[in-house]
């Protein structure tokens, strides 16, 4: 790996911490509102780090397409962490691996494998067995699923930008998607402040550094790879989300689970082989 992947890797790690911090958070604070408060944060940040550079206006409307993809993304997988566990997410939030290459396909003109889909087929047993193998789809689970497809289009929307100024292009999906969570919540949650410290403590840590830091460091470093091969990187994210989920909230999956969960890494660790050949 160079030096770029090494901090994709790092990156990784970083967003693998957050769903149990998140998952914790959610006992104090509406879903939405958590991403008001972590994205307004990161904004206010990259706006005081940044200044001009970070309101640069070529970057507006590339930021504002990257902002909707990452307000569906997080929005969906926020929302089903009220519904399912955090190591669920991690798994099933890492099928964006999966997804990245047929939307790489429509959007990039990348060629498609078929070993992509044989790795979708792999993935979408898994994802059966990891949300309990009942007729009844898991509904925070199944928002996960849409979360996974979103964060799939950010990636490869990230590599179609990635001549853009990575500073400004990092500031305004953030600031967009702080906009598109601000109007949901106003709609649909309504406006509390944490007292307690714990929410704090979430917010905090997915605002400046699962927010600011890896988000700037991925536009940044990630044109120096291909989308696909980020993709790849980024599937260490649901065995460092489950490590912490394990270390930080005691979670444990079922037998199913696992079996579900090595499924999803066997079907992404597919997709590294046929790319490293």
């Amino acid at each position: 790996m160079n030096r770029a992947e090494i901090i994709l890797l790092g990156i990784t790690a970083i967003w693998g911490f957050t769903f149990p911090a998140m998952k914790v958070s959610l006992d104090y604070i509406p879903p939405i509102l958590f991403l008001v408060y972590r994205f307004g944060v990161a904004s206010l940040l990259m706006l005081l780090v940044f200044r001009k550079r970070a309101l640069a206006k070529e970057t507006l409307f590339e930021g504002l397409i990257l902002g909707a993809t990452l307000f569906f993304g997080h929005g969906f997988q926020i929302v089903g962490l009220k519904y399912t566990t955090a190591s669920n997410s991690a798994f099933i939030t890492s099928l964006y691996v999966v997804f990245t290459p047929f939307i790489a396909y429509f959007i990039l003109q990348d060629r498609l494998k078929f070993k992509d889909v044989i790795s979708l087929a792999v993935a979408l047993i898994g994802l059966y067995l990891i949300s309990g193998t009942s007729l009844s789809f898991n509904y925070g689970d199944f928002l996960t699923v849409l979360c996974a497809v979103s964060f799939a289009f950010q990636i490869v929307l990230v590599q179609k930008f990635g001549e853009k100024d990575y500073i400004s292009l990092a500031f305004w999906q953030i600031f967009w998607n702080f906009v598109f969570s601000t109007v949901y919540a106003l709609i649909f949650e309504g406006f509390v402040l944490p007292r307690e410290v714990a929410p704090w403590v979430g917010i905090l840590y997915t605002g400046v550094f699962a927010t600011v830091v890896a988000f700037t460091l991925q536009i940044k470093y990630q044109r120096e790879t291909k989308a696909h091969k980020a993709a790849l990187i980024y599937s260490a994210e649901p065995i460092f989300g489950h490590i912490s989920a394990l270390l930080t909230i005691g979670e444990v999956l079922t037998l199913k689970g696992y079996l579900g969960a090595l499924l999803i890494l066997i079907a992404i660790w597919n997709e590294i082989r046929n790319e490293n050949r």
